[in-house]
Order: C-alpha cells, then sequence, then structure tokens
C-alpha cells in the first residue's frame, strides 16, 4: 500500500489553526511563506513516496553489515541517500542558523521521512542535531570546517553518550579525553548504541563525544564535549587521515535494522573540544532537545503509516456479516474496526499539531524570543514522551486491525510495530522524559509555566463553548474536566514535594506526563474546532472529518484523563 504524505493537513493547520502566515513573516523577515512551504512538501512527498519507501522492506531484511572495518549498508541505501542530498533535501533540513528552512519545515519533512523509512530518517535527524550543537558552541574555525559539508548532507553527525555502564547514567561516563600540545585531543573509550555510526553513504562522520577529562570534576560537571571526526579534515576542509575510531560491532535489534547501531572503538583518536571544557552536558542539551523532538516527530510518521496501512486494509478487507450492514460490507464498518480507526486518526491529528505548535516556539526560541524558549523547553518533554507512546498504541491497534495477517511480515504493519518500539527509549525513556517535565519544568518553579499553558488552553476551551455545536460544546465540557483535573493532580504533587514526599511526586510522573499529553492534544483539536466552525463557506467533507475526530478525541481519549490522574496522585501505592 503506497503512503499518502499528509501535505494538506500541515497546509490545514498553518492556514487555519497557527496562523503560519505571521509567522513565517517574522521568523523568516518574509522569505517564507506558506505557499512556500507547501511548494517544498510536495517533491519531498515524492521522494518519500517513491524512493525512500522502497528501501525500507530491504533495510529491515538485509542487516548492515561490517567489512574490513567498516559498515556496508543494506542495498539501496547509499543510491536513495544521493538522490536525498542531490536533491538538496539535507539543506532543506538543516537548522535555520546553517541556512535551513524554519523548524515548521524540517519537522515536516522529518514525519515523510519517518513515514516512508525510519530508519533512513534517523541519520538525516542526527546530523541536524549535530549541525546545530557546532552551530551554537563551536568556534568560529569549526563551524566554518563542518557546518557547510554536514549541511549539505556530505558528511554526517552522530550523538556518542551511552557506553557499557553509562546509560542514563551520564555521570557514570568514562571515556578518556587527554589534552596535547596542538590544542588538540586524545580520545579513548568505547560507545555503544550509536546510530548511524558508521556507514558507507558519506565521505565523512563528524562523532560528538562526551568524555571525561583528567582532573575534571566528578560527576556530570566533569564531562566536556569533542568533535571527533571519521577523518580529520586537511587544510582545504577535505577529508584526510583515517581517525582512531572504529565500529567493532553492530547490535542485533528489534527494529529499524536498515539503521547500523554500532559499538564504537576510540583508541588515541584526535578530537577537538567543543564549548567549554566541563560544559559538555549543556553543549550536548542543544542536540539532546531537537533530537527528543524528533523522536517525537519520527515516531508521528511512523504511526500515520501503520495507520494509513490499516485504513486502507480495512476498507478493502470483507470477513463476517458486518451488524446492521448489507452482505460484502468491509470489516471498516464492524463497530470495534471503526473504533480502531477512529481513535487512531484522532490522536494521530493531536499529535501532529501539538509538535507543529512546539516547532513554531522552537523557530521563536531561535530568533531570540525568551517567552518562546521557556514554552519549547517545557513541552519538549510532553512531544517525546507522549508521542512516541501513543505511537507504539497505533501500531499495535494496526495490527490488531489486519488481524492474522498483521503479525504476517508481508503486510508490513509487523515491521511498523518493531520499528516504533525504539521511540519510547530513544533519547531517554519515558520516565525519565516525566522525570525532567515533573522536575525541571513543574516543582523548581511551583508550576509557574504550566498554569499560564493551562489559562492559555482554558481561554480557547471558554471560546469553543459558546459556539452552537453539539460537537463543541461536548469538547468543551471535556475540556474543562479534564483541566480540572491537571490542575487538582499539579497541586497534589507540589504538595508531596513540599512535605519532601519526592518519591511520591515522582512515582506518578509518567500518567502525569501522559495527562498533559491528553490534554494538550485536546487543546489542538479544540483550535481545530473553532477554525473549521469559523468556516462562512459551509461545511465541506474535510470539516465533517475534523468535527468527527474531535469528538472521537474526546470520547476515547480525553476520557483517559481522569484514570491517569488516579494514578498520577497515588504516589508509591502498591509498588
Amino acid at each position: 500500500m503506497s503512503y499518502t504524505p499528509p501535505i494538506n493537513e500541515y497546509e490545514f493547520f498553518l492556514r487555519r489553526v497557527m496562523n503560519g502566515a505571521e509567522h513565517l513573516a517574522d521568523v523568516t523577515d518574509g522569505e517564507y511563506d506558506i505557499d512556500d512551504v507547501v511548494a517544498i512538501l510536495w517533491p519531498a512527498a515524492k521522494l518519500a513516496a517513491e524512493v525512500l519507501q522502497d528501501t525500507n522492506v530491504s533495510g529491515d531484511r538485509v542487516a548492515a553489515r561490517i567489512e574490513n572495518g567498516q559498515v556496508v549498508t543494506a542495498p539501496g541505501m547509499r543510491e536513495a541517500y544521493a538522490k536525498f542530498i542531490g536533491a538538496g533535501w539535507s539543506s532543506v533540513g538543516a537548522p535555520v542558523e546553517a541556512g535551513g528552512a524554519p523548524r515548521i519545515v524540517s519537522a515536516a519533512l522529518t514525519e515523510l521521512w519517518s513515514a516512508a523509512n525510519p530508519a533512513f530518517a534517523m541519520c538525516s535527524g542526527l546530523t541536524q542535531g549535530a549541525v546545530a550543537a557546532i552551530s551554537w558552541s563551536g568556534t568560529p574555525e569549526q563551524k566554518s570546517v563542518y557546518l557547510e559539508p554536514m549541511a549539505e548532507g556530505r558528511w554526517t553527525g552522530t550523538m556518542n553518550l551511552t557506553e557499557p555502564q553509562a546509560g542514563t547514567d551520564l555521570a557514570a561516563i568514562r571515556t578518556l579525553a587527554r589534552p596535547q600540545d596542538d590544542q588538540t585531543w586524545r580520545v579513548s573509550g568505547q560507545k555503544i548504541y550509536i546510530s548511524w555510526g558508521d556507514h558507507d553513504l558519506t565521505e565523512n562522520i563528524v562523532h560528538l563525544v562526551l568524555a571525561r577529562t583528567p582532573d575534571a570534576p566528578a560527576g556530570l560537571r566533569g564531562l566536556s564535549l569533542f568533535i571527533v571526526p571519521k577523518f580529520l579534515p586537511d587544510a582545504d576542509g577535505r577529508p584526510g587521515h583515517a581517525n582512531g575510531v572504529t565500529p567493532i560491532a553492530l547490535e542485533h535489534k528489534m527494529g529499524i535494522k536498515g539503521s547500523p547501531t554500532c559499538v564504537l572503538q576510540y583508541e588515541d583518536a584526535t578530537g577537538f573540544l567543543l564549548g567549554e571544557l566541563n560544559q559538555g552536558i549543556p553543549a550536548m542539551f542543544v542536540m539532546m532537545n531537537l533530537s527528543r523532538l524528533g523522536a517525537g516527530i519520527w515516531a508521528l510518521g511512523i504511526a500515520d503509516r501503520a495507520h494509513q496501512a490499516a485504513h486502507h486494509y480495512a476498507h478493502d478487507r470483507v470477513q463476517g456479516r458486518v451488524l446492521d450492514e448489507p452482505e460484502g460490507t468491509p470489516i471498516a464498518r464492524h463497530p470495534d474496526v471503526a473504533r480502531l480507526l477512529s481513535s487512531s486518526a484522532s490522536i494521530i491529528t493531536a499529535m501532529r499539531g501539538l509538535m507543529l505548535q512546539t516547532s513554531i516556539h522552537l523557530d521563536r526560541a531561535f530568533a531570540g524570543d525568551a517567552e518562546s524558549l521557556e514554552l519549547t523547553d517545557f513541552l519538549i518533554p510532553v512531544v517525546k514522551g507522549w508521542l512516541t507512546e501513543e505511537a507504539i498504541g497505533i501500531t499495535s491497534d494496526a495490527v490488531q486491525v489486519h488481524g492474522g495477517a498483521g503479525f504476517i511480515e508481508d503486510t508490513g504493519v509487523a515491521q511498523y510495530y518493531r520499528d516504533v518500539r525504539i521511540a519510547a527509549i530513544y533519547e531517554g525513556t519515558t520516565a525519565i522524559q516525566a522525570n525532567d517535565f515533573l522536575g525541571r519544568k513543574i516543582l523548581r518553579d511551583r508550576a509557574s509555566t504550566a498554569s499560564r499553558v493551562l489559562d492559555m488552553i482554558e481561554t480557547d476551551v471558554r471560546q469553543l463553548a459558546e459556539a452552537e455545536d453539539p460537537v463543541a460544546v461536548a469538547t468543551s465540557e471535556r475540556m474543562t474536566r479534564s483541566l480540572a483535573s491537571i490542575r487538582d493532580v499539579t497541586a497534589l504533587l507540589l504538595e508531596h514535594a513540599a512535605e519532601g514526599r519526592r518519591r511520591d511526586a515522582h512515582a506518578g510522573g509518567v500518567p502525569y506526563l501522559k495527562m498533559w499529553g491528553l490534554v494538550l492534544g485536546g487543546w489542538i483539536h479544540v483550535r481545530t474546532l473553532q477554525a473549521v466552525l469559523d468556516t462562512r463557506d459551509g461545511i465541506t467533507d474535510q470539516s465533517h472529518r475534523r468535527i468527527s475526530e474531535a469528538n472521537a478525541y474526546g470520547a476515547h481519549h480525553l476520557s483517559r484523563v481522569a484514570a491517569h490522574a488516579q494514578s498520577a496522585s497515588a504516589g508509591e501505592t502498591g509498588y
């Protein structure tokens, strides 16, 4: 089944829901408008559907391998990547500060690439993050050497954090960087789980490596960040001598098999300090935050692809007599299949809208807007945690809609389910996102930012309540109850922390984060409904679909807020 990229959905959000024209004018000084964004997305959709999608199954079935100390990728990957960078897509997807398009464009592109081939998409996504980190913390010389070839996709980037004894606990990192007289560093150690840590797609790979330096403070305060290229750039900026970094093994994985996940051994590799000494975590956090947002978008792309497959299958497949329908009616009309399809469609719309709103804040944050930076920081753990968890559920439902055929690899949905499972682990598990969200975004400022966000949502809910439409009224009522619930739980968690019961507060972190995801997703439907009801030229088929999705979201997803509230409030009960 072919992939249908959601270009019309992006255009609707930008034109009707999120004031995209004003946003683009502000952050690009009029260089981009919505027509430009749409014009960019259509050829990208063609590449995703006609080129990248073809390598998705082959990458899953023919594993990458190591030959003569280098990774050889699955058949078709090199050719697909050549077409990708040849058409300039790596440059378009690069951060604005490196000559790329606004974040709302790169976010949409990330969804398209991820839906077509999630393993392939990880390579360009990591490179974008590495470009941003170098752009943010690099010296003028480092920027002149690395940014252009990386933004153009001739060189790719990686993030090297994890070690055998140091997963989430980065303070346990042992990789050592020793200073040299020529201002370089000698980096030695082993890094594991390095996505696209080695490959044959490009002429160079630029590793960003967290390492400890001699006499550095203990823990996270003793970590610094280093640029360690696979090949050392010569005086003309071209790849020169091989550096001391070798892929010694490839992980055998449940999914995204087309993406080589490497164990890298560093033996006196030449490194260059990126940012300040002992400030590796802040320097790396630029890339980590973009990667967390990217992981949410990546999961959304896979979820939408799986949902599209389920939708088409259900509308073609005839199996069993459908209740109160004529013989020969496809399974899409079975009540429970219809529930699964409408439930998934409604939450995909919420997910897409939330990540696009976050990308808008990110655009403004990089343009220097302090409030947008605060909102971006607030939203990213929710986007990462909630979108990835929901994507796992959507792909599971897609398998369920297919029935026994979904468990068979030939239909393709089993691969989507396997591929997306890493999303809730990659770049910090959902619990890590919840700890960050609760500790840094709620408890630290006594929910000040959270209260402002809830006030914004409440304003839109009150406006929707005035509409003379039954779905609008029902949605506003459901959202009002959900807002009250999340305010109550927030107050309780603040009380737990004030009383020294921090374990009770954090025990409810994941359900609390999910509450926020559901309420923020409901906000997207509130604004979408308002945009549809404001239409003066009549309700179209697409408008009916959006109204139906809002109703389904309220029934199937806002109803979960109350259950999460009970769990988040329970503390360590039963643990």
